[in-house]
């Protein structure tokens, strides 16, 4: 008989998954979940959003000043920014390395914690590995739909390694999560991934 993909007995963390490099369709089927790779059906505000012209100047800056090797100084100079600008527009808070509890085998820290009203946002930040950054991330909002009271609404996520960003969206009805085929890149992008987000909680 195969082995289950985890130890039902063992305690796991978000980091656990992304150190594991199991295949993620085994992994969320195990919680009850499925993923489906396509363009995924994302919001883009029509708002002017001319007022984040110096953003993107910015994060110009950042990638020839700064050196990018390190996921704290891709979070610092590449990701907090965003952040923090769209932060201050929506008058929402930004909670980083946010703690979460629901089993031993769905806890650990969100990287980025958003909330405005009833829309919510998870952000998880890699240096390196968007793929298993993705299975993490994927975890994660199995862990979020979990905690949550139930809701139709769908949660959205992404990983990012800073200058490319990929969403995810958590059908909480089909228990279905959507990998966009998309990845949007900063600075080059920025624009366009600000309209998302803005979108994102306008509702």
């Amino acid at each position: 008989m195969r082995r289950p993909i985890i130890d039902p007995n063992r305690s796991y963390s978000f980091r656990d998954y992304f150190e594991m490099n199991v295949p993620i369709d085994e992994l969320l089927a195990y919680f009850g979940y499925t993923r489906q790779v396509q363009a995924c059906s994302l919001p883009k505000t029509a708002r002017d959003i001319t007022k984040f012209a110096m953003l993107k100047e910015e994060l110009v800056e950042n990638i020839i000043y700064v050196d990018l090797t390190g996921e704290s100084a891709r979070r610092e100079t590449l990701i907090a920014p965003i952040l923090l600008s769209l932060a201050r527009d929506l008058k929402m808070k930004v909670h980083i390395e946010y703690p979460l509890y629901v089993t031993d085998q769905l806890k650990g820290k969100v990287d980025y914690y958003l909330q405005r009203n009833n829309n919510l946002l998870i952000i998880e930040a890699k240096h390196d590995d968007m793929t298993r950054g993705f299975t993490q991330l994927a975890v994660e909002m199995i862990a979020l739909d979990q905690w949550l009271n139930q809701s139709d609404k769908p949660l959205y996520g992404i990983v990012t390694m800073g200058n490319a960003w990929q969403f995810a969206i958590l059908d909480r009805v089909t228990k279905q999560i959507c990998q966009d085929t998309d990845l949007y890149r900063v600075p080059a992008d920025v624009e366009e991934l600000l309209r998302i987000l803005i979108a994102i909680f306008e509702d």
